[in-house]
This record gives structure tokens, C-alpha cells and sequence, in this order.
């Protein structure tokens, strides 16, 4: 993993987020009951497109 994409796993598990299956091509999808799912790309290394996951799983941070 480089990039962002560790820290934007650690802060959906923190917020109660789960892994659900893959998506297509280099992708994950992540979960929680009550919201839709957000998609994690492998080696995430935008900070703009970190943030934009967080604030689709409606999380309060920033990077």
C-alpha cells in the first residue's frame, strides 16, 4: 500500500466501516448499515480523492 490508501482504511475501520467485496479493476468496496457503500482504489495517492472517500462515508476528517 503507498499513497493514502492505509490511512483512509485505518479511518473507515475506526468509524465502524467494514470491507464488503472487491470492485472492478483495482478497487474495494466498503460498508456500514445505514449508508451506501464507498469504493477504496488500491494506492489511493490523491489527497483529494481521500478526502472525497471520507466524505462520502460521511466522516469528519480531513488529510
Amino acid at each position: 500500500m503507498n499513497g493514502y490508501e492505509k490511512s483512509v482504511k485505518k479511518i473507515l475501520k475506526k468509524h465502524g466501516w467494514e470491507y464488503l467485496r472487491p470492485a472492478k479493476g483495482s478497487h474495494e468496496y466498503w460498508g456500514k448499515q445505514g449508508y451506501n457503500s464507498v469504493s477504496v482504489p488500491h494506492g489511493c495517492k490523491s489527497k483529494f480523492t481521500a478526502n472525497a472517500i471520507v466524505k462520502a462515508a460521511e466522516i469528519d476528517h480531513s488529510f
